[in-house]
């Protein structure tokens, strides 16, 4: 696969050790130019240092991915630099929270899920699909097995319905775009070997380590995957 002079947007790239550092790894190594995306600017801005300094593209951009506005000033500033196209959206941003059982839950936990997984997800891929028209693009979206039949949904039942909202709404972005050439997918991981799982869960768990999981979506952005669309990946 070769993204050299490709633009590439990945949301949710902050923290050292997590999953979105070893994405735009990839792609950078690839040649790609990785606009990185995170709420907190310094952290964003932490992890394309480190690419800079290997003799990759990137930028760090810090955005409140659940605000309309700044979600338009964030595609705004990508196109002025892209020149209109971008070539892949890795939409990364989410959050996670058990919630309890329903009859006992909290419904601002509910609210709070859906804005984090599924209404940044809403907000950034409509800002960013005139731009990914340009290039006839990709979009991928990660979703979580709890959304996959027999999935575990017990006790958060917050997050299991934000992230099956999101691969709704990646299903018919697939499908209305389907004309225009850009392709939308989703990847369903198990937990992923990320220095904040190994903290929280412990290091016998069962994992899919950080690197498979960007394999499996650089493919789904390339041109080998140009037939896919509307389709939840699961890894494990």
């Amino acid at each position: 696969m070769d993204f050299a002079g490709r633009s590439i947007v990945l949301t949710g790239v902050g923290r050292e050790g997590q999953v979105g550092e070893a994405v735009a790894a990839a792609f950078a190594e690839l040649g790609a130019r990785v606009f990185l995306v995170d709420r907190q600017e310094s952290e964003a801005r932490a992890r394309a240092d480190a690419l800079l300094a290997a003799g990759r593209r990137a930028a760090g951009l810090g955005v409140d991915l659940t605000d309309e506005n700044s979600v338009a000033s964030l595609a705004e500033r990508v196109r002025e630099a892209t020149g209109g196209r971008v070539h892949a959206l890795v939409h990364l941003a989410g959050g996670f929270t058990t919630s309890g059982p329903v009859v006992e839950s909290d419904a601002s936990l509910w609210t709070r899920q859906f804005a984090l997984n599924a209404t940044t997800a809403y907000l950034t891929s409509r800002a960013f699909l005139p731009l990914l028209r340009a290039s006839r693009g990709a979009i991928v979206f990660f979703a979580a097995e709890t959304i996959l039949p027999g999935g575990k949904t017990s006790g958060m039942s917050a997050y299991a319905a934000a992230k099956s909202a999101l691969v709704s709404l990646m299903q018919t972005i697939a499908q209305e775009e389907a004309p225009r050439g850009v392709r939308a997918n989703a990847v369903a991981p198990i937990s992923i070997r990320t220095a904040a799982n190994l903290a929280s869960m412990g290091p016998d768990a069962a994992y899919v380590s950080r690197e498979d999981v960007a394999k499996v979506v650089l493919w789904l952005c390339s041109e080998d995957a140009r037939a896919v669309t509307g389709q939840t990946i699961p890894i494990r």
